[in-house]
């Protein structure tokens, strides 16, 4: 991952570093297992135990002559050791090492992501709950549609933000697995006791069955929840880049002392993060769909999988991260002018509430089909015409011939579309 869009939490999980540690996490807890089961003695695992250690640039060196990551791992790890080292890589194959490392890193990332989810979550909540009853139009097709709160908006992020968390705690069971079970799944040179009791030092599970490795359907379903979280971002930021736009202005991202908007137009102010944000989310379904296309390999296992996990999943879990802390700073710096909201609301003069018209003629005893084209007759004129929706109604006689002042007027008060925004909220605990 570029620089520009890494986090400094998962540049530490996903180092070279990193890398090397976790290989000698499993390492280590293989030589344990075999010291238990007694077939390497105390004495050269606890040698083990006390030089086994890596050197980068060693490991580097040695690459460049056996063409081979995890070899040259065991070589410079045995040559720190000494003699005790012959019982480094014990009856395992590569892809023990990797496939059950990549499991420890995959865990470590996902419960990071977990951490600033809830954040943002908390962060989102918190907005919701300042905006439960501040009013603005609802939008659908981009149109005007009919009044709601701006706090009803961001609650219904925040229920689809606690969907993504459930789909990433599931997520993280999934490829909790480690897979001490050789070449092709079988056991041959290293017995299910060891996969066992290595997997339970590492806080792993053992995979029921295995071949080479472990199968990556568990680790496509993992970038498809990170994509799933991405659309979700993606939706919030969407929304924030409409609501900025200067016919619309009810809401802003933040924008910091000395920021410019453009080179050329001093005036502008531009959502440039939100865009961002967007445009993240579809490197993350990019992401999902390389991983759904590993899962299927020839036979035991080829590596035409190896090359693209070594960009995808680093890759893919900066974008989601620096995604989720660049949105909670969106959130909680985010501008929202109410008195915009409400001048908003009045731009169509009263036609927003024609639904009310409708079913308060309705109830008044006017077939619906008819109440439903005087209405949208009416309407269209007073859309036509820029006359207010209550004069126009006011003039018709199929209408007042139905319906009194006062229940008109009520028809067209805007705090009757809030009576239930606290049943709404008091489905979700609100913040301290």
């Amino acid at each position: 991952m570029i620089e520009r869009y890494q986090t400094k939490e998962m540049a530490e999980i996903w180092s070279e570093e990193s890398q090397y540690r976790s290989w000698l996490e499993v390492e280590l807890a293989v030589c344990r297992a075999w010291m238990e089961l007694g077939a390497v003695p105390e004495e050269a695992f606890r040698q083990i135990e006390e030089k086994a250690s890596f050197d980068v640039e060693r490991i580097k060196e040695i690459e460049k002559v056996v063409q081979h990551d995890v070899i040259a791992f065991v070589s410079n790890v045995a040559e720190n050791v000494g003699e005790a080292g012959r019982y480094v890589h014990l009856g395992l194959t590569s892809s023990d090492v990797l496939d059950t490392a990549s499991a420890l890193r995959l865990k470590k990332a996902t419960s990071t992501l977990l951490d600033s989810l809830e954040a943002l979550r908390r962060s989102v909540l918190e907005r919701a709950w300042t905006f439960k009853d501040s009013l603005c139009v609802g939008r659908t097709h981009g149109v005007h549609a009919e009044p709601m709160t701006f706090g009803l908006k961001l609650i219904n992020w925040y229920d689809q933000l606690g969907r993504d968390a459930k789909r990433l705690e599931m997520a993280r069971e999934e490829i909790s697995w480690g897979k001490i079970s050789g070449a092709v799944g079988t056991y041959a040179h290293c017995p299910p006791e060891i996969e066992a009791r290595a997997c339970a030092v590492l806080g792993l599970r053992p995979a029921a069955v295995s071949n080479q490795i472990l199968q990556r359907d568990a680790h496509a379903h993992l970038l498809a929840v990170l994509a799933i979280m991405g659309t979700a971002v993606e939706r919030m930021a969407l929304e924030i880049r409409h609501l900025q736009r200067t016919e619309v202005l009810e809401a802003l991202e933040p924008f910091g002392k000395g920021q410019k908007g453009s080179s050329a137009m001093p005036h502008k102010r531009n959502p440039i993060t939100c865009e961002r944000l967007c445009g993240m989310a579809r490197l993350l379904r990019g992401y999902a769909q390389v991983a759904m296309e590993n899962v299927a390999l020839w036979h035991e296992r080829d590596i035409s999988h190896s090359s693209a996990e070594r960009v995808i999943w680093p890759d893919a879990f900066h974008i989601a991260h620096y995604m989720l802390k660049t949105t909670q700073r969106v959130v909680v710096g985010m501008e929202v002018d109410a008195k915009r909201m409400e001048e908003n609301l009045n731009l169509t003069k009263g036609l927003i509430f024609s639904q009310s018209v409708l079913l308060t003629l309705v109830d008044a005893g006017m077939a619906r089909d008819e109440a439903y084209a005087v209405v949208q007759e009416d309407a269209m004129r007073a859309f036509k015409e820029g006359i207010p929706f209550i004069d126009v109604l006011r003039a018709d006689e199929r209408v007042t011939a139905r319906i009194g002042e006062s229940d008109l007027k009520k028809a067209l008060d805007p705090k009757g579309y809030l009576k239930h925004i606290d049943d709404i909220f008091g489905r979700f605990t609100r913040p301290e």
